[in-house]
């Protein structure tokens, strides 16, 4: 009777993790990041030792001292006494600001110019690819100092709305001029007032605290009776209707708040040599939201293009072939399919975009660069507590907008079985 025995296991050696292809390639890389942790930790050791041999070790409590500038821009009250963290702190809205303005404005016109050079309209198609050549072709420093041209050169002045020679829009709301845009101001007579955070450094306002959270809650129910009605039509075919209940509480209990709250528009009027009152937004704002909007559209738009031509030509004729209008096909059938394609460098643009907003200095705006990153930096001279704290900013944001567009390019993605 012959009985078999399984060989004998090889026990473990410290000569397997060289020579053994199994562990080989996990030592290589343990090496390498502890060498590479070596390196990094001996050029900060480093770089902290030649900071204290200079009296300039690392220190943040610059942020609370008196920043001593003013910045021409901003979206919560400020002035030249206030601490630099909140220069920095409204330099940082100043660039979503632009960032968001932007991204929303070169999303829509890169959609509408890439559809329109696939249009069979020779004309249409040729200048929407005149226009794609020519701004992305051209450094956008020059676009954003040519639109700051352009509203400087071209707007009539405030004393022109008192000579008749220039009139308001709107119903006089709304005021377009050399110097910048006047819009009008939402006020409340019986507002919630704000909070003081971070020892007074930062205001958060209330009556928006309140909004935005009465807004969500509507989209969240909102969006519960979509559910609602997607499994209705799942178990009976039938769907029903709904829209007037999403809206209703989408709007509803945020038009409620708002007049709870007396909200109201305060219009900007001509007092002496210029408008008071309402919303001031100065031309390098315009000129820097218009400058990269239209600069990056150019680069979206051949993103769309290329998504479009990317969906088989056999769903267009599928979808004539059913009796959908070329209009519709677009919108129902190749916009979706070709989001898979749009979404994931779509997302390279925005954060193209954002970075691109530092270039704001050269006409002015005083975003998170010309406030931590300039006038902060040059007046305490700490510049790699400033360095480090701008960097973190752009990092920053540019994680948040991947991982929201990453999110939703997850849920528009295609299903594959």
């Amino acid at each position: 009777m012959t009985v078999t025995t399984d060989p004998p296991k090889e026990s473990f050696r410290l000569g397997m993790l060289i020579y053994d292809t199994r562990y080989r390639a996990m030592t290589i890389q343990v090496v390498a990041m502890f060498g590479f942790m070596l390196l990094l930790g001996w050029l900060v050791s480093n770089t902290i030792r030649n900071l204290d041999a200079l009296g300039k070790g690392i220190d943040f409590g610059f942020l609370w001292e008196p920043a001593g500038y003013d910045i021409n821009q901003h979206l919560i009250e400020y002035n030249s006494q206030m601490p630099h963290i909140r220069a920095a702190a409204i330099g940082l809205m100043n660039t979503l600001l632009v960032a968001f303005m932007g991204c929303v404005l070169a999303t829509i016109l890169g959609v509408v110019i890439g559809v329109l050079r696939l249009s069979r309209n020779w004309l249409v198609a040729k200048l929407m690819t005149v226009y794609v050549e020519g701004f992305r072709n051209v450094p956008v420093l020059l676009w954003i100092v040519f639109f700051m041209a352009i509203l400087i050169e071209t707007l009539p002045a405030p004393r022109d709305f008192r000579s008749g020679e220039a009139t308001m829009f709107l119903g006089d709301m709304v005021a377009f001029t050399n110097r910048g845009f006047y819009i009008p101001e939402p006020k409340f007579t019986a507002g919630l007032g704000d909070v003081s955070v971070f020892n007074g450094a930062f205001a958060v306002s209330l009556d928006l605290i309140a909004f935005l959270l009465t807004l969500g809650a509507g989209i969240l129910i909102a969006r519960l009776v979509k559910l609602r009605a997607d499994r209705i039509q799942e178990a009976t075919g039938d769907r029903p209707t709904t829209w007037y209940l999403e809206l209703g509480f989408v709007f509803l209990p945020a038009i409620v708040l708002l007049w709870v709250l007396g909200f109201y528009l305060e219009p900007p009027a001509l007092k002496g040599f210029n408008f008071k009152g309402g919303i001031h937004m100065r031309n390098s704002l315009i000129a820097l939201w218009l400058a990269l909007s239209f600069y990056t559209a150019a680069f979206i738009a051949e993103i769309v293009r290329g998504g479009i031509l990317a969906v088989p030509k056999g769903q267009t004729e599928a979808s004539y072939a059913l009796g959908l209008r070329p209009n519709l096909t677009m919108r129902l059938v190749i916009l979706p399919q070709a989001l898979r394609v749009i979404i994931p460098p779509l997302i390279s643009n925005y954060l193209n975009l954002t970075k691109n907003s530092s270039l704001a200095i050269a006409v002015g705006y005083m975003d998170i660069t010309g406030t931590l990153g300039g006038i902060t930096l040059n007046q305490t001279g700490r510049e790699l507590e400033c360095i480090l704290l701008l960097m973190l900013c752009y990092l920053t944001i540019s994680l948040l907008i991947s991982a929201v567009m990453n999110w939703y390019n997850s849920h528009v993605k295609l299903v594959e079985r």
